[in-house]
């Protein structure tokens, strides 16, 4: 277990440095949000008017919504790394030496935790600047941000386990586009749930996009209703566990096919 978790923050760090060679990625990865955030936080913030936001600021409101969907939209895409490693042979040499299988998919998905983990505090961060108050102080905030984590790793292990088995471009990205859109628009991302159409409650239920958010918003309120927080969040947690167990498995039917 020890080998296998140095050899897991060996492939991590290999990608960290990778990273940190392009600044202009990070910034790239958070133009988004910041326009999610401060155009639509301008244009909706009337809407807390209609009531069941919990909260008289939009802002406040829509800060966990942006932070959980920019870790959905950036994790989506980590399957394309995995593809990109395959065409360019360099997962095939990781294979001839005694590396642990799981290091090698794992590495990945514990880079995108990290990463995505420092783009939530950002966004946390650019919310305080345009004025949202977080009531649940620094507990909430990481609360919030272990969700996006987990939801992030979510994805990011289930798109590595994607670009294992279709190895083209262009399934990950159809894939991608037509979930992204839909999981958002089907949870409380912009929406109060007392506003939302009955339908689309019961489906947010089911979404893990929501049940960050949920667990988020709970925690960074003025009173936390912590049965959802840890309800929401060991959902979570145990989607993440399926995920990265059926990324591996995924990737030992890999390594059998070369």
């Amino acid at each position: 277990m020890s080998a296998a978790l140095v050899e897991t923050w060996y492939m991590t760090r290999r990608q960290l440095v990778v990273f940190a060679r392009q600044p202009a990625y990070a910034v790239i990865t958070l133009i988004q949000p910041v326009i999610w955030l401060f155009l639509f936080g301008s244009l909706f913030k009337k809407v807390v008017e209609l009531g069941g936001f919990g909260t008289t600021s939009y802002l406040d409101y829509l800060v966990p919504g942006v932070v959980v969907m920019s870790a959905l939209s950036s994790n989506m895409w980590a399957g394309m790394g995995t593809l990109e490693e395959i065409q360019r042979g360099t997962l095939n040499r990781f294979l001839t030496t005694p590396v642990s299988r799981a290091a090698l998919m794992n590495g990945n998905v514990v880079n995108n935790g990290l990463v995505t983990a420092l783009q939530s505090v950002v966004i946390v961060l650019l919310g305080l600047l345009g004025g949202a108050d977080y009531p649940g102080g620094i507990g909430g905030v990481a609360v919030l941000v272990v969700a996006s984590v987990l939801l992030g790793t979510i994805f990011g292990a289930l798109s590595n386990a994607l670009g294992m088995l279709v190895r083209e471009r262009e399934s990950i990205i159809g894939i991608n586009t037509f979930l992204l859109l839909p999981l958002t628009f089907l949870s409380s991302a912009f929406m109060a749930p007392s506003q939302m159409p009955s339908w689309i409650r019961r489906i947010a239920d089911f979404n893990p996009l929501d049940w960050a958010m949920v667990a988020g918003r709970s925690a960074m309120s003025a009173h936390p209703d912590w049965g959802d927080v840890l309800g929401r969040g060991g959902g979570l947690l145990g989607l993440a566990i399926a995920a990265v167990w059926l990324s591996i498995r995924t990737f030992r039917s890999y390594q059998r096919s070369v």
